[in-house]
Parts: C-alpha cells; structure tokens; sequence
C-alpha cells in the first residue's frame, strides 16, 4: 500500500499501525494538503457483505459525531476490493504506549485524560452510539496534550462469522464489562465500565484481570474481584478509587447512570475536600447466572426422588387389585428379612464416605500457609524453583506477553504476591516473550525508499538499516542483497539489517569533443571507455568548422554521466562548406611605413566562417605579398581590413556574385617614403590606379590585375 494513490486523492506514506480487522496508514490528502490517517479494512473481511454493509453504516454514523476528543471521520469508501474511512491523523502516541513507559501515572494527569475520555463518551451516547472497544490502544494523546477517543462504532459492525480472529475474541478481553462476555447486548455502562478499567490501569500500571486465556479472563469479569487500586498503589486518593470502584461494578445497576454523571464525579474528584472521603460501599449482588454446585437432595432411604418418582409409584399403587393384594403380601414376608439389612449396609456406607469427606475437609482446613515469595524478574525456571521450594505451584499455562524491555522468560506479573496463602496453591504468572519480532520479507528487488519506510513503520532506525551501494546492471535504488534472509525475525530495537543498493551502471563524465577532429575524437571517446560505432558518425557541411571536425555531440553534452561502455553517442563531423560555396585567395601587397624600418602587419576579414577572424599578423621589413583566403556563400559579402602599426590602412569588399576566378592581388599599400615627393599627383594617381587595379582583381577574379588597372587607369 505505501506509494499507492487510494482513488486518486490519498497517497500513502507509512503504516502507523493495526489491529484485528484492519491496518492503519499515514496518508497525505493531495486534494486539501493535509496529512490523514487511513484505515484499511483486512483482505479477510472484503467478502463478508454484511460486515461491509454495517462497517460503513457505523464509519457514516460515527462521522456525524463532532467533539474535540473524539477523532474527526473524514471519509469512507472503496476501491475495488479496498474498503477504507479516512480519519484526522493524530500527531503524537495512544495511551497504551505512555502507560507503558511512565505507568503508575500521577492522579492529576489521569484524572485530565478520563475526563476528556468521558467528555467524548457523553457526546457519543447522546448520539446514540456506543463505542464498545475503549482501551488504551484507541486513546490517542497529541502533543498539545488533547486527548481524542477513537474507533468509533467500529466494534459494532462485527457479525457471527466474524465475532473470532484466530482464536481472539474481536476487541480486547481485558477492557470487556461483565455483560459484553456474556455475550447480551451491551448498552453505554459498557463504555463506562472499560473507562474504569483503563484509569485502574493507568493508575496502577497493571491490569485487574489477566488469565492465560481470553476464556479465563472474561470469567473473572464474571465472577471474581480484584484487588483495590489503592492496594496496588497506595498514593491514589480515596476519591479517585470510589470513581473506579464505581464505573468497575459487575452489575450495571450500581454503576454510573450515564457518561455524564461519571464526569461530573470525576471534575470533582481532586478537590481538597473529597480527596480522603471514605470509602464507597454497595449492597451484595449475586448473579443469577453464576455458576454454582447445588446439593443432591436425598430421602430418608440415602436414594434420590424425585417427585415424579412418586407419582408413578402412586399411580402403579392405585391401579392394584384386590385379587394381587395376597400376592404382595406373600413377596412382603420373603423380603422382609432382607430390606433392614440394606438400609443398614447403605446407611453405613454413606456415613464412612461423610466421615471420610469431613476428614478430607479438616486436613485442608488445616494444612500449612506459607508466605508468597516475590519472583517477578526472575527468569521462569528461577521462579518456578522458588515457588516449589515453598510448597506452591505455577498455574499452567503461564501467560505470555511482549514486552520491549524485558528479556524472554522474565517474569513480569504475578498474583497473591507478598501474602501468606495454603501450601499447593497455584500462582499465577505473566512471563515476557521478549519483544515482539518482526519477520525480514524478500526485499531484493524492491526500491529501497520503499523498503526503508516500511522497515520504520516495524519499529526499526535509521541506524539499525545500514545500506553498502555498488553499481549494477539495476536500476538506481534497487536492493541487491540482503542480511538476514527472508523469513528471519529480528528485533527492531537491537538488530540490524544489511541491503546492498544498487548505483545503477557505472558512468564516466562525456569528453568535450566539439571543435575536435574525428581522429583526436575517437582517442578521447576510447580513453574514457566509451562505444563510437562507425555508423553513428554523420556528414554535415560547414562554414564554421573544417572538414572532419566534429560540430555536434548526442545525446549527450559535454560532463554528462554516461553509463561506461555506451555505444548510444552519435557525432556529427563536418564535410567542408557546402557545394555552392566559392573560396577566394585575396592578396595584400604592403610596404613598411618607413622604407628600411620594420611595421607590424595585421589583417582582419569577415566571411562566411565568421565575423572580425585575424587572418595574419606579422611583422615586415620591406614589401610583402600576404594572401587572405575568404570563403562566401551565395548573396553574401566577405571584407577584408588591414592594420600597420595599429593604424587602419584600407579596407576592400568582395562579393559572392562578383566571384569568377580563384584569386589574384586585391590591394596594394604602399609606404611613405616610397611615393616620389617631386610629382605628388602622379603618384597619387598610380595609387589610385593601383587600388583601382586592385578592385578589379576582386571583381573579375582572374588574377591578371596589372594590365586591367591600366585601363581602368585610362578610363
């Protein structure tokens, strides 16, 4: 159920906890936000209709129940052969786990929790519903301290064929009143007489009644007392053990008339002036229904009769004729003889078996008392020789219950301790089975998340799970192994259990082969472990990379984790520029500034590879010839820009559609002294008829730019 959404609304996140006839989960309610506590009903009881038509008659009448002690019913429905009742989820622990750790509680604080017990009881029965199941274990106690009451009508809805569990009577034995084990309709003295029960336990940190068996403790309930509160813990106030003895009556009678006349003993119960009243007394109460052993009735012969005995002796005596009379007569006077001698014989034999009985009796009344040794913590060997060697017996068999802090074998309880009683009688015990252990399931396989919540719903921490991961062909988060097997039970508070996780593949970080060639990329990929299949890499023409350079990567980017050994990578190389791309070499001529001196040289072009590329720099002593190679696509335009001495000396445009040879000399610079001072014009002319000459080079791209600078010279 953990992860599962139940019809859609509520996603299950933990189990908090079950019983008998269903399981409880911490949910949170994705349509408000809200956390909830779902109640499941066991797969045992979905085919049971009429179990199924009251289970939801009784969550919809309990739900109508509205009282700050009692828990809010949100809810109730199915999915598929899932019944559930969604509930207020209670942030804090029920009253069974604080009796546990702090029993004998102080009166004050007792007394605070049966009062809102009581308050939610009155609010129920006024409603005209009785819970039937009041225990411990249906008391939630929040972190503020409010108490809340919950289970409501539940109990009710149980049917003939579900009335056991595995041999359990439904509800607990050791909270039923005296009428609920008869098995007659209970009524809300019922509630009252648990509530009783539960502040005996709180107060005293024991049960009134245990027995090695449901059957045994319902008799007590029936026909024995228990020892007074204040016996057990003297510290209670007089006041507050009339309240229980009060709600405790077997007879429904003499209890409180209603939940509100037991809270409104109970609001006054700790005042100063109540606190050492005296003890309440009742009038002697014998059931009817008790079982007794009646004595025979015997005529002055010693034999039983009955009265229909005699009639038929009469009735036989009156049909007697006058003609048997002399017959009967003669049988008289044969017997005569032998009748005293019967009624003698008999009359002898019973009085040897009254002698015998009344001897019996006095050797009992008579026989030795010995004092109860104390052997609660011993283990039960130690004590069963401690209780022989005073001439007493344990009562078999022992019952047996967990207990988280006692070791197996402990002895936890016992009755008539510290009182002297006859030797051979038989003691009761309650021995510890140790805690309860939880059964290891076969996780492997499973998500750990998962597994590690359900782990903490049995009871066991963080640092009782302890988890090793390694990387496998599995899935992340997958169990791989575990300690101990399946099937093994262990304890949740002192033993550990082992998984072995799985990281998933083993990864190494993707190479950043982008702007690499297809050799240098396949060196990286065979370094890092990694697949390049021959049919995963792909053409692709380029005006940004050269050919065989890789432009792309997939699917993944560079510093990706990829799983070692992949063959999933596909590259993407270049194939040079496109078909209709054209290439021109553009020629430089340049001088240094200063005939005889040095100039640093840089050319910058634009083309179809880029924007602002340096194409060369260096430094000239005298007239150089420096080729730009450009590349243009169709309707586009490369420039060419040249820098001496940081200085910009000229720049030239080519354009694609102007494109019709392979190259030539594009631009000529000239330096300083290299122009003749005497004719200025002149040789301004040339340069003008140089650069001209130039223009032409590019346009024409034929290369033979001297002879058509001349004419256009001319022109």
């Amino acid at each position: 159920m953990i992860g599962h959404d139940l019809s859609g609304r509520y996603e299950i996140l933990s189990r908090i906890g079950g019983g008998g006839m269903a399981l409880v989960y911490k949910a949170h309610d994705v349509l408000l936000n809200r956390n909830v506590a779902v109640k499941v009903l066991r797969q045992q009881f979905v085919n049971d209709e009429e179990f199924i038509r009251r289970f939801r008659r009784e969550a919809q009448s309990a739900a109508a129940l509205s009282h700050p002690n009692v828990v809010s019913i949100y809810d109730v429905g199915q999915e598929d052969d899932t019944h559930y009742i969604v509930m207020e989820y209670v942030e804090g622990n029920n009253l069974n786990e604080i009796i546990q750790e702090r029993a004998p509680l102080q009166a004050d604080e007792a007394v605070r929790i049966a009062v809102q017990i009581c308050d939610a009881l009155d609010h129920a029965h006024q409603n005209h519903i009785i819970h039937r199941d009041i225990k411990p274990h249906n008391i939630l106690i929040g972190n503020n301290g409010r108490v809340k009451v919950t289970d409501f009508g539940i109990a009710r809805a149980v049917t003939s064929t579900t009335i056991t569990q595995t041999g359990s009577v439904v509800g607990s034995v050791h909270y039923f009143s005296p009428e609920h084990a008869k098995g007659i309709n209970t009524g809300e003295k019922s509630d009252l007489y648990s509530l009783g029960i539960v502040m005996y336990q709180m107060l005293t940190g024991r049960l009134p009644f245990l027995g090695e068996s449901p059957i045994s403790v319902a008799l007590k309930h029936l026909q024995e007392n228990f020892e007074d509160p204040r016996f057990v813990n003297p510290h209670i106030p007089q006041s507050v053990e009339n309240v229980i003895l009060k709600a405790m009556r077997k007879n429904p009678s003499e209890r409180y008339a209603s939940a509100h006349e037991m809270l409104l003993d109970l609001d006054t119960c700790l005042r100063p002036d109540r606190l050492n009243e005296p003890k309440i007394s009742f009038a002697a109460y014998h059931d009817m229904e008790e079982t007794r052993v009646m004595p025979a009735i015997r005529g002055e012969t010693g034999v039983m009769a009955s009265s229909s005995g005699r009639e038929r002796s009469e009735s036989k005596a009156a049909v007697s004729t006058d003609t048997g009379k002399w017959q009967e007569e003669e049988e008289r006077k044969s017997k005569g003889w032998k009748k005293p001698l019967i009624v003698v014989g008999v009359t002898l034999f019973i009085l040897a078996l009254i002698i015998g009985g009344f001897v019996w009796l006095l050797d009992k009344l008579d026989a030795d008392e010995v004092f109860v040794p104390n052997v609660v913590g011993m283990t039960l060997d130690d004590a069963r020789k401690a209780l022989q060697e005073e001439g007493l017996r344990v009562e078999e068999p022992v019952e047996r219950v967990f207990d988280k802090e006692a070791p197996k074998d402990q002895v936890l309880e016992q009755n008539k301790s510290n009182q002297k009683v006859k030797v051979n009688t038989h003691i009761q015990l309650v021995v510890s089975d140790g805690p309860e252990l939880a059964t290891v399931n076969n996780y492997v396989g499973q998500s750990f998340k998962t597994v590690k919540e359900e782990l903490l719903a049995l009871g066991f921490t963080d640092t009782r799970i302890k988890v090793s991961e390694e990387h496998s062909e599995e899935a992340l988060d997958t169990i791989l192994e575990q300690t101990p097997a399946n099937g093994e039970k262990l304890d949740p508070e002192k033993d550990t259990i082992s998984f072995v996780v799985s990281l998933g593949p083993e990864t190494v970080p993707m190479p950043d082969l982008v702007g690499e060639s297809l050799t240098t990329a396949r060196k990286m990929l065979n370094t890092a472990e990694l697949v390049l299949e021959e049919e995963n890499i792909l053409s692709e023409p380029s005006y940004l990379h050269r050919k065989d350079v890789v432009i792309k990567v997939e699917p993944f980017n560079a510093g990706d984790q990829v799983p070692k050994g992949s063959a999933d990578i596909t590259l993407t190389v270049s194939s040079g520029p496109p078909a209709d791309a054209k290439t021109y070499t553009f020629t430089v001529k340049i001088s240094p500034a200063v005939a005889g001196k040095s100039s640093e040289v840089r050319i910058d072009y634009s083309d179809a590879t880029g924007e602002n590329i340096t194409g060369e720099t260096r430094t000239i002593t005298g007239t150089v010839d420096i080729p730009v190679t450009v590349v243009l696509a169709p309707d586009t335009v490369a420039t060419v820009t040249v820098y001496r001495d940081n200085q910009f000396m000229d720049t030239r445009e080519i354009r694609y559609e102007d494109l019709n040879g392979s190259g030539g000399p594009g631009l000529t610079i000239p330096g300083e002294e290299t122009q003749p001072p005497a004719d200025s014009n002149e040789g301004n002319g040339e340069g003008q008829e140089g650069q001209e000459t130039a223009q032409a080079g590019v346009n024409d791209g034929n290369g033979e730019t001297e002879g058509e600078g001349e004419g256009n010279g001319g022109q």
